[in-house]
């Protein structure tokens, strides 16, 4: 749709957010930009933050580094996690305050697994606000956007690999949404 409203018939995404997720989406313009651009989140030379708004447990430690193994299987809604298999996850979880009786939490993905961000904190017992997935699916419409999830991209950092240039993207957006 965008490339067509855009008039840019090659545009495409670098990088994969949920469909619920809010917030920044890197696109390449054209095809030659495309593998350069790529393979800074192919090789984790992107700093990304996201915001999360969840439950506060004052018995949780904070900040903490959420490390495992996360498998999401074709034809099942939810990621599962793997016990003793080698980390291939990884999140710092940070609580920068408190949206009324929700806590407004940062996160620092050093991977990108599918619904990672999603699985940590619902492993931490603060299972993000209106998550249809986490900790139980839920019968909600592919569409219906009524309650959104309190998921927000916030921010991308990286060195230009075209320019050398030091890039930061910040996300308009402020939770709630």
């Amino acid at each position: 749709r965008l490339r067509e409203q855009l008039g840019l018939p090659e545009l495409s995404p670098l990088h994969r957010l949920d469909r619920v997720t809010s917030g920044l989406l890197m696109l390449a313009t054209q095809r030659r930009w495309r593998g350069p651009y790529q393979s800074l989140f192919q090789t984790g030379a992107v700093a990304k933050t996201y915001r999360a708004l969840a439950p506060v447990r004052d018995d949780l430690d904070l900040p903490v580094v959420v490390r495992d193994h996360l498998v999401k299987r074709r034809g099942t809604w939810q990621a599962e996690l793997v016990p003793g298999a080698p980390v291939n996850a990884e999140t710092l979880v940070e609580l920068e305050g408190r949206v009324g009786e929700h806590g407004l939490y940062r996160l620092s993905p050093r991977t990108g697994r599918t619904h990672q961000l999603r699985m940590h904190l619902n492993g931490l017992g603060v299972p993000i606000v209106d998550d249809p997935l986490y900790p139980e699916v839920l019968d909600v419409a592919i569409d219906d956007f009524s309650r959104p999830l309190q998921l927000l991209a916030a921010e991308l950092a990286f060195t230009d690999p075209v320019d050398g240039a030091e890039r930061t993207f910040t996300s308009r957006l402020r939770l709630p949404l």
